[in-house]
């Protein structure tokens, strides 16, 4: 089982937006059930969205970058949409509605609703399934997935999946990651670590549930959370070679998809994913075990592994060959490192040609790291309040030039610098006006290899249209 901390007191700072907003309405709806609503009392309603979108995040709390991303996604950045929460237990401290109070915090939100369900008879109350069905976009809190796994064949199950049909989206945290992956570990037996999973992957605790959520491009994944906080990629490795090995998935090849705490796997309808906040791994199994035994410790060479750091792609539809690095499993004992490692191949371009900023990244220990893109790239991100700056970590080698453009849209006037390691301003541009385009120029003369950092800051105005940067080294 996953833990609900991220329900609880984490969140009370978070809900007193919440004292702010147009409207709180606690409903009991239902003996088992319990429902409170957030902003307007009326749905959102048109004839299209532009979904589906799906965030997966390593905790049980929303990120609000990602699922700022999702609602543009989906409503085409005009217009609003209204979130439903499903959580199989209510929060024993701080706010009753942590995950909405921060959706609401989001433009473009019309409404949140929260539902505490705490049977699987819920599954079929039909106001639920109403709100459900009204919704665009479907989030399953932090708590035991094995609540959630008890809804599968429901009216509830049928509605979600109505929803992302129609354009919206689904995601969720901690158990709510687990249950949005097609093979869930389902923890129905009780929670398992690494150690015990690899020592016997077919340990009472190592438990599935199939046939659930089959989202598009999102095949043969087993999702897992708290991933590197809690050391969780041993006991990925064992979901995986269990999935091959008892044919869980087809093809003979499975994926794990672990996801870190304050990260969140934004996946578009494209099946083109961003990470946010912190890391992700995916976690391919390509091929038999060696061993796989009951009662037996797993044997697995060569599972490929990529690490997905703040703002990197990874493209679902279009699965990679290459960009991973190897590791294996001997006798119960997985190889050291497992959560950094070289690629042994590049892709022919490292680290890709585009980045999407994700927040925090208003400082330089914050920065998303651009160093590893291919030139020329592409930089994207929004200044989504008056005051937001956004950091980007580059390296330029001795005698190189950076050349940065960027177009900035005309809902803000935002100015550009760059920066040297330690912060002092090297070059800027600062044109008056919203919607101006900013350009500057850097050449290191100073021997070796430098760190830099671009520094996009709002000067006047603000919004949630992108401005994009072309970084261009020479």
């Amino acid at each position: 089982m996953t833990s609900r901390h991220a329900r609880k007191a984490a969140y009370a700072a978070v809900s007193l937006c919440a004292l702010t907003l147009p409207l709180t309405v606690p409903q009991p709806a239902h003996a088992s059930a319990n429902r409170v609503r957030l902003g307007s009392a009326n749905d959102a309603s048109r004839a299209s969205w532009n979904g589906p979108a799906f965030t997966m995040n390593g905790a049980g709390g929303v990120v609000a970058a990602s699922m700022a991303r999702a609602v543009d996604d989906i409503r085409g950045g005009t217009g609003s949409l209204d979130v439903v929460v499903l959580a199989g237990s209510a929060p024993t401290s701080g706010s009753a509605t942590p995950e909405c109070d921060t959706v609401m915090t989001i433009p473009g939100v019309n409404s949140c609703t929260t539902w505490t369900l705490t049977t699987a008879a819920d599954g079929s109350n039909s106001q639920i399934n109403t709100d459900i069905r009204n919704a665009e976009f479907v989030y399953f809190a932090g708590g035991d997935q094995c609540r959630y796994a008890a809804w599968k064949g429901t009216a509830l199950e049928a509605s979600v999946e109505s929803v992302v049909a129609k354009g919206g989206g689904a995601g969720g945290g901690s158990a709510g990651h687990h249950i949005n992956s097609p093979v869930v570990y389902d923890a129905c037996n009780g929670s398992v670590t690494s150690t015990q999973a690899l020592a016997n992957p077919y340990d009472r605790a190592v438990s599935f549930t199939t046939g659930m959520f089959q989202w598009a491009d999102y095949g043969a994944v087993i999702n897992d959370s708290h991933f590197v906080t809690r050391d969780r990629m041993g006991r990925t490795m064992a979901f995986v070679a269990r999935a091959v090995k008892d044919g869980l998935t087809t093809g003979g090849a499975a994926w794990g998809v672990g996801v870190e705490e304050g990260g969140s796997l934004f996946v578009d309808r494209d099946g083109k994913a961003t990470q946010y906040g912190k890391d992700a791994y995916v976690v391919l199994g390509d091929h038999q075990p060696e061993q796989a035994v009951e009662r037996k410790p797993l044997t697995y060479s060569g599972f490929k592994i990529w690490r997905l750091t703040p703002g990197t792609a990874f493209d679902f539809r279009n699965r990679p060959t290459c960009g991973y690095y190897l590791r294996s499993v001997t006798a119960g004992v997985p190889d050291a490192s497992l959560y950094s490692g070289t690629p042994v191949t590049d892709c022919g371009q490292a680290g890709g040609t585009a980045l999407v900023e994700s927040e925090p990244n208003d400082t330089r220990d914050t920065a998303d790291d651009a160093g590893t893109l291919v030139s020329p790239a592409t930089i994207t991100g929004a200044m989504q309040a008056a005051n937001d700056r956004d950091y980007f970590r580059v390296s330029l080698a001795s005698g190189q030039t950076a050349s940065l453009t960027c177009s900035v849209p005309a809902a803000y006037d935002a100015d550009l610098y760059w920066l040297d390691s330690a912060g002092s301003t090297l070059a800027r541009s600062v044109n008056d006006g919203a919607g101006t385009d900013e350009a500057l120029t850097f050449t290191r003369t100073a021997s070796g290899t430098g760190t830099y950092y671009v520094d996009v800051e709002a000067y006047a105005g603000s919004g949630t249209s992108a401005y994009t940067c072309t970084l261009t080294k020479s």
